[in-house]
């Protein structure tokens, strides 16, 4: 039974770096409608709305009676908030390409936040997976011709805060997940985040006197449609991925399937965009796979934390 749990949260986690592997495109195309500000309150709004409809007919059950409900307060400042806050003004700063690079390094940052915060550990070959893993995803976009320039440092440090957010959502999310349920964090995560950005963007209209264009975005299909994407599905329900796969595996195993986000990225543009697949394309996914399963296939199974609560995710 418990072999079956892990192979859920390989799938969760395989599906959450599918979904994120686009978020980038409709991110750039949501911040052409709108600001980073309001961006993130219709983005949390459509997740909250998703959430809530089969919250209030009785689908869901959720219970935080005696449960430490306040930490999900700062795991939800973490996550969703900070991490899109930090990701949405970056981007506005610098390209996807280095979006990519540097997102590319979150599961170094969280396996060095495991090991500080979870005890997690990790032994050498697992290290050198999740740096060829890392490796991989640089070396593609390196051999495309992007790179970090120096004009957009603003906007890589902001990246990097994201990378660092979601570090720590995934460290505090490991240790949560003893209490709570998968869609338990979720709904708390998405209605606090909703809440935040509501009050931060209705002050920011205020104060610039534009109150009335505040729905405005909401009249173009384009922005409708990467809103939706954001936040039903790349927020909503890789929130719930992300927080099942939590639930069953080291936060350091689980981190480092977002670099295969960038396979993804390459395969769709193959797919739909009609774009080119060259070589380096091939060497740099066979470096992220090798590394993601590295990570999770050649491990001690004696080590790294576990959560103790074998029913945290009874009746989801």
């Amino acid at each position: 039974m418990q072999g079956s749990g892990k192979s859920w949260a390989y799938a969760a986690a395989v599906l959450t770096a599918v979904i994120v592997g686009f978020s980038f495109l409709f991110t750039k195309q949501a911040l052409e409608s709108a600001t980073p500000v309001d961006t993130l309150m219709y983005r949390f709004a459509a997740s909250f709305a998703a959430v809530s409809i089969p919250a209030a007919f009785g689908w869901i059950r959720l219970e935080y009676k005696g449960k430490p409900w306040k930490r999900v307060v700062v795991l939800s400042l973490l996550y969703p908030m900070a991490f899109f806050a930090f990701q949405a003004f970056g981007l506005q700063r610098t390209t996807s390409a280095e979006g990519g690079i540097i997102f590319a390094f979150t599961p170094v940052i969280t396996m060095l936040a495991a090991a500080m915060f979870l005890k997690e550990t990790t032994n050498w070959k697992q290290k050198a997976g999740i740096f060829l893993s890392v490796f991989g995803v640089v070396f593609i976009f390196v051999m495309k011709g992007d790179q970090i320039s120096l004009s957009s440092i603003a906007g890589a440090i902001l990246l990097l805060l994201s990378c660092v957010s979601f570090a720590g959502y995934s460290v505090m999310a490991r240790s949560l997940s003893k209490q709570f349920r998968p869609v338990e964090l979720s709904y708390l995560m998405m209605g606090l985040a909703f809440a935040a950005m509501l009050v931060i963007s209705l002050a920011e209209h205020a104060a610039k006197g534009t109150l009335n264009r505040m729905l405005v975005p909401l009249s173009e299909p384009s922005f409708l449609v990467a809103v939706l994407y954001l936040g039903i599905l790349s927020s909503l329900v890789t929130s719930w991925l992300s927080n099942y796969a939590l639930s069953k595996l080291e936060a350091s195993r689980t981190s480092v399937f977002s670099n295969l986000g960038t396979v993804v990225s390459i395969a769709a543009g193959a797919m739909f965009l009609g774009e080119r697949i060259y070589g380096y394309h091939i060497i740099g996914t066979v470096m992220i796979i090798a590394g993601v399963i590295g990570v999770n296939l050649l491990g001690d199974k004696k080590t790294g934390t576990r959560p103790q609560n074998s029913t945290a995710l009874r009746g989801k």
